[in-house]
């Protein structure tokens, strides 16, 4: 399993993936999850993939190829953010048509999905999910942040704080801490955590971070949020309709 997550804000946004794979209990993992493609100073992609591997990095490869083919729409060269959508939708489906029907022969899920979000100069920046089946949706104002993997236990967080007035860096802890509720309930998500940050006309995806288990900032947060939420809950008063003098 995998946990992505992305947020849409008025100052940009924030992506996130963990790095670990499973291929059953004894084949674990690691490979990255977050692909950037880019012409600095005209447009910046982000995409974070979840779900069956080789069905993703088949789909990117459509992606390169068709820019290395000179096809007449590519990432490249399409106008808006929606189209790029569009382009990976179709990559996903090409993938899943040539190569579904022997996955499932050897009983392995063909299952994937995509967060793609960024901007292209003169559009907004716009973030999508696209699903295993090549269609997608779009976060809007009211829903800021698309998730997907295993998303339960770190969404409480993100629909806690996210609004699209919060800041990049204020996104950026939440995001973390998302990260951390679910790492700690389930071991199929684990470090390092690739993390990027685009900032709104900057075109450029030099805000990159890789985050391990040695990362002081990860370790602090970590330790400070499980204190916090342990010295909240100690300071709640206990229900008034449970009697008196009995605990």
């Amino acid at each position: 399993m995998t946990y992505c997550c992305a947020v849409k804000l008025n100052a940009g946004l924030v992506f996130a993936a963990d790095s670990r794979t499973h291929a059953g209990v004894d084949n674990v993992g690691r490979f990255s999850k977050l692909h950037v493609l880019e012409r600095p100073g005209e447009r910046v992609i982000a995409l974070l993939s979840a779900g069956n591997l080789s069905v993703t990095q088949g789909a990117i490869e459509h992606l390169h190829r068709a820019v290395r083919e000179r096809a007449p729409r590519t990432w490249a060269g399409v106008p808006s953010l929606a189209d790029v959508a569009l382009l990976l939708g179709d990559a996903m489906r090409a993938v899943r048509a040539r190569d579904e029907p022997y996955l499932k022969a050897g009983g392995i899920d063909a299952g994937a999905s995509f967060l793609l979000g960024g901007q292209i100069r003169g559009e907004r920046e716009r973030l999508f999910l696209v699903y295993s089946e090549g269609n997608a949706i779009e976060a809007t104002a009211e829903t800021p942040f698309l998730q997907t993997g295993e998303i339960k236990y770190g969404k409480p967080i993100l629909d806690r704080v996210i609004r699209p007035d919060v800041s990049l860096l204020d996104a950026t802890k939440c995001v973390l801490v998302s990260f951390d509720s679910t790492m700690r309930s389930n071991v199929s998500v684990g470090l390092p955590i690739d993390l990027l940050l685009l900032p709104t006309e900057r075109f450029e995806a030099d805000m990159r971070f890789h985050i391990d288990e040695h990362d002081a900032y990860w370790r602090d947060l970590s330790e400070r949020w499980a204190a916090g939420v342990r010295r909240v809950f100690a300071e709640l008063p206990p229900p008034q309709w449970y009697p008196r003098g009995q605990q």
